[in-house]
């Protein structure tokens, strides 16, 4: 991880000085390091990593590259540090990929939840960016519901269901399929989109620019994150109802 930080803090450092000096800084010690250490990890076949789990990092690398080149550009030093966080957490993934074994769609969940992120910092629309975009005027007051919210509510309900996957071969069948769990997972996931507000705070204190709203898109991001929790809870609730039918023999 010292690579990202390199590059974050030299682009930062160098940001006074124009987009060339930091977009050299972000390729050299951000990007490039971040792709080859995918790939190195992809590629080794002590990690089990499937040829279909390899399409997925394929386009992870892509995407990752392309709005790569997109910040670059644009100088956008926010979404460089986001964009450093995806690639660690991404790495991490890979790495633990042959005993965690998250299942495809979990995998490309995550891939387009990345996607919608680096997207909704770096596509323009109108004067602003496609985070600022109100999808539905569901309640004008809190301009819900905005592109942003609902990229909290689908990305940390992933994570409620990344950490039940985690979990559950460490515990016994009848706790395994309690309520309890599913509240706990929910908490759990909540609690990552609490820390992924601490990294937007950081973002706002350390970079001279950012899209971060105020209080009030805090809290906002909050809700959608446990309406997302909720979410992924109710989707487990109803397959482990499905798995108990299919495996239940009629008594004689």
């Amino acid at each position: 991880m010292h690579w990202a930080v390199q590059g974050f803090w030299l682009c930062w450092r160098g940001s006074v000085h124009g987009s060339l000096h930091c977009g050299n800084a972000w390729i050299r010690f951000g990007v490039v390091p971040a792709v080859v250490t995918l790939a190195i990890l992809g590629h080794n076949p002590t990690m089990l990593i499937t040829r279909r789990e390899r399409v997925v990092l394929i386009v992870n690398i892509l995407y990752v590259l392309g709005f790569g080149v997109v910040m670059v550009r644009e100088l956008n030093i926010e979404f460089m540090l986001y964009t450093g966080v995806i690639v660690a957490m991404g790495a991490l993934i890979v790495w633990k990929q042959r005993t965690v074994r998250l299942e495809q769609p979990v995998l490309w969940g995550l891939t387009i939840w990345g996607m919608m992120h680096l997207a909704g910092g770096n596509v323009q629309v109108g004067d602003g960016v496609l985070y600022n975009v109100e999808l539905i005027r569901l309640i004008p007051k809190y301009n819900v519901l905005r592109y942003d919210q609902v990229v909290h509510a689908f990305g940390f309900g992933l994570a409620t269901l990344v950490f039940h996957h985690l979990l559950r071969p460490y515990l016994r069948t009848d706790i395994a399929r309690s309520r309890t769990l599913l509240i706990l997972v929910v908490l759990m996931g909540s609690g990552i989109g609490a820390i992924n507000e601490i990294v937007e705070f950081i973002a706002t204190e350390t970079v001279p620019k950012t899209n971060v709203g105020g209080y009030t898109n805090t809290m906002l991001d909050l809700v959608f994150n446990l309406l997302g929790g909720v979410g992924a809870a109710c989707l487990i609730s109803v397959r482990q109802r499905r798995e108990s039918s299919t495996t239940c023999t009629p008594r004689a």
